[in-house]
């Protein structure tokens, strides 16, 4: 109840920032099927427990008409925010491109995508070394994916795993290398992903989730303020107190506003 204006607030933090990081995972309330989502940012992250993993149930905390940079995985629900721009994690593109190569390792499109990918990330990494200028960067991100869409026309597989994997591609492909042309974006969702592990110990140890929806709206309330403030570098048992010992439910100043970036 004290902190309930604070986590609010985080939402609108969140909600107001140009680049967003999402993931959700399984999760448990009174025994029956939820989810856990995270929406993070380099200053703050707001957990949400919501009975599905659709549209509806992201746009809850980031809104429906989010028009900053979605950086998320692949899957269906985040593309249907056509407001945003979008980023989709690398790793869980390379992911797929390692297990479809080791089932069948005589696929040359799943290899070259493979080499794209790869190539793509050693550009981003040159460039953060100061080898490579920004203007050599946007103009690598354009070859990338000359190079990505000629490996898309290629006739598709007869295997029906790498039809899907080349489908799935094809969608996403706005999507695959804007960090090459915008070099403040993460080429992963590792942000979100890592806001997610501390849940996921937590599942394990507690039975799946949450045994009451109260709960399960205290933990995401207190788990947000705790995650933020450790982002923040604040102590967090003296914002605790800070809290609880507020004659009536307060945002405290630190929490408000992000810290300035330098």
């Amino acid at each position: 109840r004290q902190a309930r204006p604070t986590y609010h607030a985080l939402c609108a933090t969140v909600r107001g920032s140009p680049v967003v990081t999402a993931d959700e995972t399984s999760w448990r309330v009174v025994a029956d099927q939820q989810w856990l989502w995270a929406f993070v940012t380099p200053e703050t992250t707001v957990y949400a427990i919501q009975p599905g993993r659709g549209r509806a149930q992201a746009a809850t905390v980031i809104g429906g008409d989010y028009a900053g940079v979605l950086v998320r995985d692949g899957w269906q629900s985040y593309r249907q925010f056509t407001h945003a721009a979008h980023q989709t994690c690398l790793a869980h593109l390379l992911r797929r491109c390692r297990t479809l190569l080791l089932d069948y390792p005589r696929q040359p499109f799943v290899a070259a995508v493979k080499a794209t990918l790869q190539g793509a990330l050693a550009t981003r990494d040159a460039y953060r070394a100061g080898t490579v200028s920004a203007h050599g960067l946007a103009v690598a991100g354009g070859h990338y994916l000359a190079r990505l869409g000629r490996l898309l026309t290629r006739t598709p597989s007869r295997r029906l795993r790498v039809r899907r994997f080349q489908h799935h591609l094809t969608v996403e492909f706005a999507a695959i290398f804007s960090f090459l042309f915008d070099p403040t974006l993460d080429a992963t969702n590792w942000r979100a992903e890592h806001a997610l592990r501390p849940a996921v110990v937590t599942r394990k140890m507690c039975g799946g989730g949450n045994r009451t929806a109260r709960g399960a709206q205290t933990q995401q309330v207190l788990a947000s303020v705790l995650r933020t403030a450790a982002q923040r570098g604040l102590d967090r048992t003296h914002l605790l107190a800070q809290l609880l010992h507020a004659r009536t439910p307060t945002v405290p100043t630190s929490l408000r506003t992000p810290p300035a970036v330098h």
